[in-house]
């Protein structure tokens, strides 16, 4: 799931844990499923983003902490484009 040396099951607990956390950073209210999809989607985001800073990224802590900077940003910037976009 884009995170080396990271099974698939511990890929989805780091998930929902990381996305339970931007959840809290970000003051959102979100479910168990959408905890678990930005934390993935943060995982990939933050991974992509330590690689091109040059940053490696080794054991749970490590993924914990790079997926929930992303899932946050991801939110972050969901908010920004939500709040510029006028409904009709």
């Amino acid at each position: 799931m884009g995170n080396e040396g990271m099974g698939f099951f511990m890929s989805l607990i780091v998930g929902a844990i990381a996305g339970w956390l931007a959840e809290q950073f970000m003051s959102a209210n979100h479910g168990l499923l959408t905890n678990i999809i930005m934390g993935i989607l943060g995982g990939l985001t933050g991974g992509l983003i330590a690689g091109l800073l040059g940053i490696q990224v080794n054991g749970f802590i490590g993924h914990l902490l790079v997926s929930t900077i992303g899932a946050v940003l991801i939110l972050f910037l969901y908010r920004a484009l939500r709040g510029r976009s006028s409904v009709v």
